[in-house]
């Protein structure tokens, strides 16, 4: 169950929330929370810009097509960038990796204070910027390993999720909001614009059990595999008793409702996506750390996201997350 925040309960920030949780822990040092405030610096930045595009002319192509053959949006370039200038001066970042790189950023002059690589996806759903639909940043945080030189920088990316240190999303909506884990509850922060901080408005969040909502590109369901045909067409029988189509195709704000009211999130492999699409990496980890903490289901068909051994920087995953129960339900079809 989701814990709203009293009006009359103190303002507290993403910040001071982060510290108030490293208290509970001898050991901790606070540079989680400076590296997060880098995080936060960036994407205020980036939902000034996006709030803006159009009067600032950064709409639309730039007419080149990033690592994963996709076309590279004006808007992906300026995230993008911002992220890193934000994250590269924080001292304790060593490596940071992006959708748009089709390498690692090694960050020079840290050392081995550089014990955090950070992964992102800069700007989800940026195919929808045109059209004003919600889009977002998704972010996961790893340790470097601290026995294994960082002049060789896979071993310390190529990580299970399952390592994560921490991991959300900030979705540029109606309002802007920050949704982050980092293994003690899922909690949702506000950024109030007249004070310029993420305000802390649910945590504890928890899936609701009795979502009766599917999301999925229904187009592509003649390629999709067998089981997940038969979820669909159960979904929609009278046996069912009234499931709801909800579809954005932003990955944020798909999961978003997913996470609020329930129900699953599906992007399994097609035809021609027969890996599947969404990254794993900076896209799938971040999302299923974040669902099971929530008390929800991450899975590929076959395993668990999180335990997934990744073997490249940009490995794809099909992808099944939502409410326990209606994940599995999915997962039976899947498995007949």
């Amino acid at each position: 169950m989701t814990a709203n925040v009293s009006p009359d309960r103190p303002i507290v920030t993403i910040q001071q929330h982060i510290i108030e949780g490293q208290q509970r822990y001898p050991g901790a040092t606070g540079e989680l929370s400076w590296l997060l405030s880098g995080i936060t610096l960036a994407t205020k930045i980036i939902q000034d810009r996006v709030r803006q595009a159009g009067l600032l002319d950064v709409l639309g192509a730039t007419g080149t097509n990033n690592v994963q053959g996709e076309m590279v949006q004006k808007l992906d370039v300026i995230a993008n960038e911002t992220l890193m200038r934000c994250l590269g001066y924080r001292g304790n970042v060593g490596m940071m990796i992006s959708e748009e790189d089709a390498e690692p950023r090694i960050v020079q002059d840290v050392g081995e204070e550089g014990r955090y690589v950070v992964l992102f996806d800069p700007l989800d759903g940026s195919s929808n910027i045109d059209v004003n639909v919600p889009i977002g940043t998704i972010f996961s945080i790893l340790r470097r390993k601290p026995d294994i030189d960082r002049s060789d920088a896979m071993p310390h990316i190529l990580q299970a999720g399952i390592q994560q240190v921490a991991a959300g999303y900030v979705l540029y909506g109606s309002s802007t909001v920050m949704v982050y884990t980092a293994g003690d509850g899922v909690h949702i922060f506000t950024l109030d614009p007249a004070i310029g901080a993420y305000v802390l408005t649910q945590e504890n969040v928890q899936m609701p059990e009795n979502g009766r909502t599917y999301s999925v590109n229904e187009a592509y369901s003649l390629t999709f595999p067998r089981g997940v045909q038969k979820y669909l067409e159960w979904a929609k029988s009278e046996e069912a008793g009234g499931y709801s189509l909800r579809y954005v195709g932003s990955l944020v704000s798909d999961f978003h409702r997913t996470l609020l009211r329930g129900g699953v999130f599906l992007y399994p492999p097609t035809q021609k996506d027969q890996f599947g699409k969404l990254r794993l990496l900076y896209e799938a980890n971040p999302i299923a750390f974040l669902a099971e903490q929530a008390g929800g289901i991450a899975s590929d068909g076959r395993q668990r996201i999180l335990e997934k051994q990744p073997r490249s920087i940009h490995e794809r995953t099909p992808l099944i997350v939502g409410n326990r129960d209606e994940a599995k339900r999915v997962l039976s079809f899947w498995g007949e």
